[in-house]
């Protein structure tokens, strides 16, 4: 055979390799990233102490104390997952790899809208690895369970220590807006005095039946404890929008995960902040973020008018951005886990002080006095007796 046939021949290997690759790609990332124990001989990584400071990804200079000068409320923010996988089920606190995504990307662009809106609470915790939500396995299913326990013991942590009764918000993204949801329905609806005081709840890129909720869908921007959830999809991606419906596993009322079956997801769509079908047309995007790499607190460029949004079928229908900025990249794995931008930066934090003024202008809220910034001197003073 002449060199010029071997080198067609290899060159034909090759690409028939990478096609090979290109449609088995999740197949061959399952494996890779599989622990390969089952769960119920796996030793989890050693567990976070939320009185400690090193186990908070963002919390205040002073957890707790505020003055007035300080934002009305706290968010409690729970983080998307930035874990693969491959050694453990549930992430250790201090994995580099995920330690760096966590801060120089997620943080950034999904906690960074609430930072001039709130004082924000964001705990580091064990999560599930990318790998147990590509698996319906019973084992991929634990660590999901295992990871709530975690932020459980850091919202009741944030609650007893660091709120002091103050107005808060409670959001999370991907697995961490599935793990607020649960708090929602565990912790704060059976408690009203949690509940007046929540100014709402966001559920980002998260998939929750509707109706499944305590609390109610927002159906108008300024209005307070509803819930604003979303997850959406390019239009047009209709294969797409099958996996996220058929692969969706949703927090039963038992505390299990059970598949989302025939229920539609709720979509409350943040460009207009209401669960209706309207199309909210690229003029009310009031400004995507790419804010990768940003120093926490800088407020990154917006970018207006990027897409426009549609609730359809339960899922957020979006249109291609404009710019290339909002483009997706990366290996597979990054591909799976919540996008390295915002495209709906500037609608979040329009939407979450607009839900933070109409929580503090009902009239059963708290306002709890700030602490005193400085000491009082209180001298004695002469009693005159009136006879």
């Amino acid at each position: 055979m002449t060199g010029k046939r071997w080198a067609a021949v290899a060159g034909g290997v090759v690409a028939v390799l990478a096609l090979a690759a290109f449609v088995w790609r999740e197949d061959i990332l399952r494996t890779y990233l599989d622990p390969k124990q089952p769960y119920q001989v796996y030793r989890p990584p050693a567990p976070p102490d939320y009185s400690k400071a090193d186990s908070w990804a963002i919390e205040p200079l002073d957890p707790k104390r505020w003055t007035t000068a300080n934002p009305p409320v706290d968010v409690f923010f729970v983080h998307p997952t930035t874990y693969d996988g491959g050694k453990d089920w549930n992430a250790p606190l201090d994995e580099a790899k995920s330690q760096r995504l966590l801060f120089r990307t997620m943080l950034p662009n999904y906690a960074g809208p609430f930072f001039r809106v709130a004082r924000v609470f964001a705990p580091k915790y064990r999560q599930a690895s990318l790998y147990s939500f590509l698996t319906l396995r019973d084992d991929a299913r634990e660590a999901r369970r295992f990871a709530y326990g975690d932020v459980k013991a850091a919202f009741e942590r944030y609650l007893a220590d660091y709120n002091g009764g103050r107005p808060f918000i409670l959001a999370g993204v991907e697995q961490g807006g599935q793990l607020a949801a649960r708090l929602l329905s565990e912790v704060v609806a059976p408690d009203p005095a949690l509940v007046r005081r929540l100014a709402g709840a966001y559920l980002m890129e998260t998939t929750v039946p509707a109706g499944s909720l305590p609390l109610p869908a927002c159906t108008k921007r300024y209005e307070a404890r509803c819930v604003v959830a979303w997850t959406d999809v390019r239009v047009g991606d209709d294969f797409a929008a099958r996996q996220i419906l058929d692969r969706a596993l949703v927090w039963a009322p038992t505390g299990k995960l059970e598949p989302l079956a025939k229920r539609l997801p709720l979509c409350v769509n943040p460009l207009n902040g209401t669960a209706d079908s309207e199309l909210a047309a690229s003029a009310t995007n009031l400004g995507a973020a790419n804010a990768s790499n940003l120093e926490w607190g800088v407020r990154p460029a917006f970018l207006p008018k990027q897409v426009s949004a549609q609730c359809v079928g339960g899922l957020l229908r979006v249109s291609r951005p404009e710019s290339p900025s909002f483009r997706s990249a990366g290996s597979w794995a990054d591909r799976l886990k919540a996008n390295p931008y915002n495209l709906f930066y500037a609608d979040i934090e329009a939407d979450a002080r607009s839900r933070s003024a109409a929580l503090l202008g009902l009239p059963d809220v708290d306002r709890p006095a700030p602490p005193l910034d400085r000491a009082i001197v209180v001298r004695g003073s002469p009693i005159h007796r009136i006879d």
